[in-house]
Order: structure tokens, then sequence, then C-alpha cells
């Protein structure tokens, strides 16, 4: 790690020292495993490992799967169902597949949400946030193309609502669409497209996985009090620090041990309960469903989408300035991939000299409705889109924005923060006393 002194690899035996001078993939590992890392790091620290799991895991089973499905709209949902019913394994593999993808995007939530928490984004780890949120684009576009594979009713109209938007970009939108669809409508050209995208994106999002590691290994690891590690000296920094493994290894293992027993109870036990019924039933062009839903990780954005109508008067606002460009629908576009950009943007955003929401006690407060609004959003998507509910989504979309664009930049002026520790040693002391043994270990 940059500027953190600790101990490097070196080479000892012969066989070793001619890798070490060809390849030195053993000291990028041993490295890597032996890293410096703050030690009062709490629970909200292993989603990290689960995320990696996670990506092992979908790009596994969906390799296996690819070989079983056919990517045609006359095959696809026989395909699957031939997939379940006639492959040694084959309704475990697309049960883990499924659900796999929602255990990825629990992950990345509560990785995202806890980032926002202790202010992972602050300087110098903006281009960590940055490819942090580049991958969850890419998790969101894998898992919407994902989601039109089963050739369902909810593939199928989901993919015509969600490529719709698309049209709604002015000048270029027909285009678009045309050029994302392959074709007028969704249909042969659209699977294929999707299925291949599909299966690509995951090692583009595998390859910013690495990136991303390789980011914070150089800028360090946040941790909960915010302060960082002493770089003065390798004594002073192994005060504040303990090696990744074995510490924290084993303690992510555990935690990963823990969540998988609860992931494999639902694959086993409940495999098709956050899933849609009208997915069951394969697609037709000419039966529109009674009401039109994404996937459920998607349901916080789609509320936001649908929130802004013709009726909301900051529409109406930005349909006449902009002579009627920005229309209700074009406007709920930029709503929905606004509300990504803004949390992006959040380094930049945020004022607040102080890193970790632990000691911003006005702070706290917004956060927790900010959870609160998240959780409120996802069950708003997945409402009708009639009122009380249009009216709730649009409350809960304003808060939304004016969280992190208006309370945010507020908060960094008017807050006073409470007191940090000096130290990483001290926060650690502070919560679990002086641990000799722990202080031995580290020597």
């Amino acid at each position: 790690m940059a500027g953190i002194p600790h101990d490097h690899y070196e080479p000892k035996t012969k066989g070793e020292k001619w890798l070490s001078s060809r390849l030195n993939v053993v000291g990028l590992l041993y490295d890597t495993l032996m890293i410096p890392t703050p030690k009062n790091l709490n629970w909200m620290w292993i989603w990290g490992i689960v995320l990696t799991f996670c990506l092992g895991l979908q790009i596994i089973t969906g390799i296996v799967l690819a070989m079983h499905y056919t990517p045609h709209v006359d095959q696809a949902f026989a395909s699957v169902e031939h997939i379940m019913r006639n492959v040694n394994g084959g309704y475990m593999l697309r049960y883990l597949h499924s659900n796999g993808a929602s255990l990825f995007f629990i992950a990345v939530y509560a990785h995202i949400f806890r980032g926002l928490y202790y202010g992972s984004y602050k300087a110098p780890r903006e281009i960590t946030w940055i490819i942090g949120m580049l991958i969850y684009l890419l998790m969101m576009a894998t898992g919407f193309m994902g989601y039109v594979l089963p050739w369902g009713q909810m593939s199928f109209w989901g993919a015509t609502v969600i490529t719709g938007l698309f049209g709604a970009v002015p000048f270029v939108g027909e285009s678009l669409q045309t050029f994302l669809l392959g074709g007028p409508a969704v249909d042969n050209a659209t699977l294929n497209r999707f299925f291949s995208l599909h299966y690509l994106l995951p090692f583009v999002i595998a390859g910013l996985v690495i990136v991303h590691i390789w980011a914070f290994h150089t800028t360090g690891n946040n941790n909960p009090t915010g302060v960082e590690v002493r770089r003065g000296s390798k004594e002073e920094a192994e005060k504040d620090t303990l090696p990744f493994w074995p510490y924290f290894v084993i303690k992510d293992l555990f935690a990963l041990a823990v969540i998988l027993a609860i992931f494999f109870a639902v694959v086993g036990f409940m495999p098709n309960y956050l899933g849609h019924p009208d997915n069951y039933i394969e697609a037709n062009p000419l039966a529109t469903p009674a009401h039109i839903v994404p996937e459920w990780y998607f349901l916080p954005f789609y509320a936001i989408l649908r929130a802004f109508t013709s009726e909301v008067w900051v529409v109406q606002i930005a349909s006449f300035v902009t002579g009627g460009i920005i229309d209700a629908k074009f406007f709920g576009v930029l709503a929905m991939f606004g509300a990504i950009i803004v949390m992006a943007l959040v380094p930049w955003l945020d004022t607040s000299s102080v890193r970790s929401g632990r000691y911003r006690p006005m702070f706290k407060w917004w956060f927790a409705l900010l959870v609160i609004d998240f959780f409120a959003l996802m069950w708003l998507g997945a409402m009708p889109a009639e009122e009380p509910y249009a009216s709730f989504s649009l409350i809960a979309s304003a808060y939304w924005f004016g969280y992190f664009l208006i309370i945010l930049p507020l908060l960094g002026v008017i807050e006073k923060p409470l007191p940090q520790p000096e130290t990483i040693e001290a926060d650690f002391d502070a919560h679990y006393g002086e641990s000799k043994a722990t202080t031995t270990a580290a020597e």
C-alpha cells in the first residue's frame, strides 16, 4: 500500500527468485494478503468478500447456463424450461444464478450505504468511489438484460418499457431506441443483443473490480473513524493496522459463511420468492400484463422515473423553458439517471471536513431518513402508478435529490462535529481495550 510502511515479499529460494524476476505474481499475492488494514474495521466491511463471491458465482453459473440456453424468441422460453427439467442440476444452477443476482444487489446496496455513512468517498478516495459507481451501473445493465433472457411476460414487457425510455431523448431518441433494439420493436434481434451483452459485461465488471481493489490499495482502506493510518514509520503504522491475513480474512470468511447459509436456505426452500409470477408465462406481445414491474433492485429508481408526471410543476417549468423538448417522459428519464449521478458526485457535494458520520450528529438523522427513503421508494416502485402512491413517490424522490444537492452541502457549513480520536489505535483501545495479544501478534 503506497505511503504505509510494511514488509514486502522477499523471494528466498532459487525458484522463487527466478519467478519473481520474470512475473512477480507471488509477491503481488503476498502484498495483497499481508496489506496493512485499519484494525478497527467493523462488520460493515465484510461486503467486499460477499460481492467478490457473487461475481464469481454469477460468472460460473452463467457460463454453464449459456451452454444450454437458446437466444431465439421461438425457443428461449422452452430452453429455460429445458434447463429446469432436463439438464442435470439445471434447476439449481438457474436458481443460484437468479437469486445470486439478488444477493449481489443486497451486498452492493449495503456496500454503497456504508460508504456514504463513513465517508469512504472523500479525498483521496474519489476515484475509488467513481469506479465503484461505474461497476454499479454495469451491474444494473447486466441485471436488466438478464431479466429479459427467460422471455416471459415480464421479460418482454419490461424490455419494451425500459427501452422505450430511450425513445424519449430529444432528436436522437428514435434512432437510439432502434439501435438498441436492433429493429423497430423488441424482437429476436433484441434478445440476441441482450444475451451477448449479458454474457460479456460480467467480465468487464471483473476488470473494473480489479481496478477498484487496486485503487483502494493505493489510497488505503477507510475505517469507521475516518482517521487515516499514521504513515511516519513502520512502527507507528503497525499500531493502527493489522495484516489482512489472517485477521480480516477469517472475519470475512465467517461473515460469508453466515450469509451463504441464509442464501442457500432461500435457494433451497423459496427460490421464486423474489421473482414475478407473470415471468413464468411465455412472452406474448398481444397480452399486456396488468402491472409491469422490474426486478426488486430496480424499484427505487423505477419509482423516481414514474414520479415526475406532466402534472408536476417542475416538469411543467422544464417543458416551458425548453419549448417542450423536455417533456414528462424525458424528465423522468433524466431524474432516474440523475438519482445515480448525484450519488457519484457525492465526493464534491459533501462539504464537511469530517469524514465519518459517526462524529456528525445532524448528519446521522438525515442519513437515517435517506435509508428509510430508499426503502420507501423500493416499495412505491412496486405499487400501481396511481394515488396516493404517485404523490408519495414524488415526495420520496424530492428528498433523495434534496439530500444530495441541498442537505449535504449545507450540513458541512452549519453542523458542529463531535471530537474525533487522534489515531485509529486510540479508537480501537476505547472500544475494545488495550490488547497485549494483538500488539504482540502485530509485532
